[in-house]
């Protein structure tokens, strides 16, 4: 016996449409998929949440009053606006000591870093495998120490009267013990500053590149060796262009630990607040808030770090995401 099709049912068959209900599971199926990464994240977003974003929103809030410790004893607030950051980029201060010595030590470092870190690393690849191992341990445990011992250790090698390198000037006759402190010059703290956070960060960058240069295809440097090519023009043709994107990596992440860099200039002599024309931005920040007790302008000045480096991790996160589409 057979049926009459009304008008507008769906026809059955293999070329039939879906139906409302199977459509509905499989749009309520796939919006829980989407939903799942979220749920899965979300107890670390909302750790993450308290332990940076309250902070975070606090210090830019203090940073847009006049807040010391009479308001801080009487829990008042004093709001100015942007008078803060009005005197910060007001200032000659800012343009003639804070910059230079923020944004000029991270350059300096940062070239420093992969140029050596890159050399290490070519070297590396040249040794057998046993050695190439033992070496890349030894070399991570500079990584491993603490900034704060690293520090003091570079603080002893130049100590103005029995340091290592004083020592050894002396003994070359090129200056007496006790007659230079490399501590008190602009130029020579930085010196010191930049050989303790270059020799801190070298083996990191050199570990990456490495891992890098295991990967290029070895066939690619035996045609270029039969082409004539020497090892210079084939890091350049070859090497470079393959680990592009580790380079961009490892530069931009050396970019943002040494512009935050604190703990090497605070802890060396010369560097714990007492000298202005050494000051970069973090210590800025903190002798402002902790030492002159201007919690509002100390926070419009981690303010100002806080945007910079904001600026270069968003530049990371872009650097990975085209890595990822490569």
């Amino acid at each position: 016996m057979t049926a009459t099709k009304l008008a507008g049912e769906p026809q059955a068959g293999p070329g039939a449409p879906p139906s409302q209900e199977v459509n509905r599971r499989r749009g309520g199926y796939q919006a829980a998929m989407k939903r799942r990464p979220w749920l899965l994240l979300g107890p670390a977003l909302a750790v993450l949440a308290i332990l940076m974003l309250w902070p975070l929103g606090r210090v830019v809030w203090l940073s847009f009053q006049d807040y010391g410790l009479r308001e801080l004893n009487r829990g008042t607030s004093n709001y100015i606006g942007l008078e803060n950051y009005a005197e910060i980029f007001g200032s000659s201060y800012l343009y003639t000591v804070v910059l230079p010595n923020t944004i000029g030590f991270a350059a300096v470092c940062v070239i420093l870093t992969i140029v050596l870190g890159t050399l290490i690393a070519l070297f590396l690849q040249t040794l057998p495998t046993l050695w190439r191992y033992f070496t890349s341990t030894a070399i991570m445990v500079a990584w491993a120490v603490p900034a704060v011992t690293g520090t003091y250790v570079w603080a002893f090698i130049f100590e103005p009267a029995n340091g290592l390198a004083t020592n050894v000037f002396a003994g070359l006759g090129l200056m007496e013990v006790g007659e230079v402190n490399w501590f008190l010059t602009r130029f020579s703290f930085y010196a010191i500053s930049t050989l303790n956070v270059v020799q801190h960060s070298i083996p990191f960058v050199a570990v990456t590149v490495l891992a890098g240069l295991l990967t290029v295809p070895q066939e690619l440097y035996e045609s270029a060796r039969i082409d004539g090519a020497g090892s210079w023009r084939q890091f350049w043709t070859i090497t470079f262009p393959i680990l592009k994107p580790v380079f961009a990596v490892v530069t931009i992440l050396s970019t943002i630990w040494d512009f935050k860099v604190f703990t090497q200039i605070w802890l060396m002599p010369g560097g714990g607040g007492t000298n202005p024309e050494l000051f970069n931005l973090g210590v800025w920040a903190y002798v402002q808030s902790f030492a002159q007790s201007e919690y509002g302008m100390g926070s419009a000045i981690a303010v100002v770090l806080t945007i910079v480096l904001l600026s270069i991790t968003v530049v990371y996160l872009r650097t990975l995401f085209k890595e990822e589409e490569l």
